[in-house]
C-alpha cells in the first residue's frame, strides 16, 4: 500500500493529478513537435505525386485527388536527369568517404588518447585549431590542390580531400580516453602490440562510437554540395545533390519532379539513421561532447 505524503490521502491524490497531467503535456508537447518534424516530409510526398497545377494551383488540399505514382518513373526516365547514376555515385562516395574517415579519425584518435609521446596535447590542440578555421578559408587552395592533380570529376577528387575529419578524431579521442585500460593491459601481456592491440581489442569493443560516428560522416556525406557542385563538373560525377539543383533553373523549374526527387534522395538517410539513432546518441555521450 503507498504511503501518504504529509496531508493524508487529500494531498497525496493532487499530486498524482499533477503528475498524470505534467505527463500528458510532455505527450502533447513531444506529438506537436513530431507532428512540426513530419511537415517537411508530408510536402515531399504531398507534392513529388502531385502535378505542377495541384502544386501551385490556388486551392490547397491535403492531397490531390488522384496520385501520380508516374512521376517517379519519369524522374528515372528522364534523359536530361541521370538520378540513377548520380544516386550510385552519392552512395560509392558516402561509403568510401565513411570508411575512410572511421580508419583515419579512429587510428588518429586511438594514437592521441593512448600513446604517449612528446607535446601530444599541442598536437591534439592543433587538431581543435582546425575546427575554428572556416572551409571557406580552405576551399580555394583544396580547389586549386585537387585541379593540379588532375582530378577534377574523378572519385579521388570528390573523396580524398574529404577523409579527414578533425571532429571525429575529436569523437574517438574523447571516448578512447574512457576505454578501459585492463583490456589492453592484458593484450600487452599476451604480447601485442599498440598495431595489433587496436585491432584485435579496442575495434571490435567499440562498435558503438563507430555507428555513430560513421553515421555522422555518412550523412554529411551524402548531403555534400558546394564540393561536388565544383568538382564533379561532368555529368558522370554528379551526386544526388548537384542533381537536385538541375531541376531549378533561371529558365524553367521542374517543381513535381524536384520534389520526388528529394524524397527518393531521402530514403537512405532515413534508412541509416533509424537504424544508428541509438548509437548516434550514445557515441555522444560517451565521447564527452557535452563536457
Amino acid at each position: 500500500m503507498p504511503r501518504h505524503p504529509a496531508g493524508g490521502p487529500a494531498a497525496y491524490a493532487t499530486n498524482q493529478g499533477l503528475q498524470r497531467f505534467a505527463r500528458g503535456l510532455r505527450l502533447a508537447l513531444l506529438i506537436a513537435l513530431a507532428g512540426l518534424f513530419l511537415i517537411p516530409f508530408y510536402l515531399l510526398v504531398r507534392n513529388g505525386l502531385a502535378t505542377e497545377a495541384d502544386i501551385t494551383g490556388t486551392g490547397w488540399t491535403f492531397f490531390p485527388d488522384s496520385l501520380h505514382w508516374d512521376n517517379l518513373r519519369e524522374l528515372f526516365d528522364d534523359s536530361s536527369v541521370p538520378m540513377p547514376h548520380a544516386l550510385w555515385n552519392s552512395a560509392v562516395i558516402a561509403v568510401l568517404t565513411t570508411t575512410g574517415t572511421l580508419l583515419l579519425a579512429s587510428l588518429a584518435g586511438y594514437g592521441l588518447a593512448r600513446i604517449a609521446y612528446p607535446y601530444a596535447n599541442h598536437v591534439f590542440y592543433a587538431f581543435l585549431v582546425t575546427l575554428m578555421i572556416p572551409s571557406a578559408v580552405t576551399f580555394v587552395p583544396s580547389f586549386v590542390l585537387v585541379s593540379s592533380l588532375g582530378w577534377i570529376s574523378t572519385l579521388r577528387g570528390l573523396i580524398i580531400p574529404t577523409l579527414f575529419s578533425a571532429f571525429a578524431v575529436f569523437l574517438f579521442r574523447q571516448y578512447f580516453l574512457g576505454f578501459p585500460r585492463e583490456l589492453e593491459d592484458a593484450a600487452r601481456v599476451d604480447g601485442l602490440g599498440h598495431w595489433r592491440t587496436y585491432w584485435r581489442i579496442v575495434v571490435p569493443t567499440t562498435r558503438p562510437v563507430f555507428a555513430a560516428v560513421g553515421a555522422i560522416v555518412f550523412i554529411g556525406s551524402w548531403n555534400s554540395f558546394l564540393w561536388p557542385l565544383v568538382i564533379g563538373q561532368d555529368r558522370d560525377a554528379w551526386t544526388v545533390q548537384v542533381v537536385l539543383a538541375t531541376f531549378t533553373t533561371a529558365q524553367t523549374i521542374n517543381l513535381h519532379e524536384l520534389f520526388i526527387a528529394a524524397a527518393v534522395s531521402i530514403l537512405p538517410l532515413l534508412v541509416v539513421f533509424l537504424l544508428l539513432q541509438r548509437h548516434i546518441v550514445a557515441g555522444a555521450e560517451r565521447s564527452g561532447i557535452d563536457e
